[in-house]
């Protein structure tokens, strides 16, 4: 798996868009509920965007920028930001959304998704790397978090290959087979194994896909250069189709659950 690189929690050229957005805002004596209210975008999260902490889709700046008669400076701003060489702005912090978000659709088929995987089999992945693993762990607290939002929704999509994949010794595979289906318990949480059938669109890569309070998504894809992070509306629409692709090919959750403890016992017991 490719590692992914890192980014820092505030980048300064999202501080300075967020701050021209409130200026301009500000200086038509407009508030951020109309401003949420326009784009249909969470209050919270304009004041994160103007903040620097959250990034401004496009349609988002082109809906301000036309109500503050900004004339396009917002847009052209906005665009600037862009021209990184990249899918999106390298400060596009993947870790931050993930943790905000309130579903998740994980999408693998190579390993076990990393907020379902065991503290065994998270070091295994990252090659005995003590802090690598642990950050990976921490991670799952979404599951269960108590907060005024509580627990984020996720589903799991598992290539049924993954389960006869050995990472670790076969008793890390075991346990971590068998807290797939602890986890499967909770009522926030779905796995479902993906049939190993023919060609699909999943077999180009895992992703995940982000579902935020507002309703907004953002995805994020291993490649085998680098991990990204989108939400462009193109980009999403082909997630969008892959993943019915293979909903259509997964069991459902009680077969799935039979299916991995099934291969628990009869290949790593």
């Amino acid at each position: 798996m490719p590692r992914r690189r890192q980014r820092p929690r505030e980048s300064p050229a999202l501080v300075a868009f967020g701050r021209q957005v409130r200026r301009m805002r500000e200086a038509k004596e407009v508030k951020q509920e109309t401003i949420a209210h326009l784009t249909k975008v969470s209050a919270p999260q304009v004041s994160k965007i103007e903040a620097g902490k959250r990034r401004a889709t496009r349609a988002f700046v082109e809906t301000v920028d036309d109500h503050l008669e900004a004339g396009g400076a917002l847009i052209n701003l906005w665009e600037d930001l862009n021209k990184d060489g990249h899918p999106v702005p390298i400060w596009f912090d993947w870790p931050q959304i993930e943790a905000d978000a309130a579903m998740l659709i994980c999408w693998q088929h190579s390993v076990i998704p990393g907020l379902a995987q065991t503290p065994e089999y998270a070091l295994a992945i990252v090659h005995g790397n003590q802090e690598a693993s642990d950050l990976r762990i921490s991670r799952q607290a979404i599951l269960s978090r108590d907060d005024e939002r509580g627990p984020a929704i996720v589903l799991f999509l598992i290539e049924e290959q993954v389960l006869y994949h050995q990472v670790g010794t076969a008793e890390t595979m075991k346990k971590q087979l068998e807290h797939l289906i602890e986890i499967s318990m909770l009522p926030n949480v779905t796995v479902q194994v993906v049939l190993s059938r023919g060609d699909h669109d999943g077999n180009m890569g895992a992703f995940v896909l982000a579902t935020m309070e507002d309703r907004s998504e953002v995805a994020y894809a291993e490649t085998a250069i680098r991990s990204i992070t989108t939400d462009d509306p193109a980009d999403l629409s082909v997630l969008a189709r892959t993943l019915v692709d293979l909903r259509a090919r997964a069991v459902t959750q009680d077969m799935s659950r039979e299916l991995i403890r099934k291969v628990a016992e009869e290949i790593w017991t």
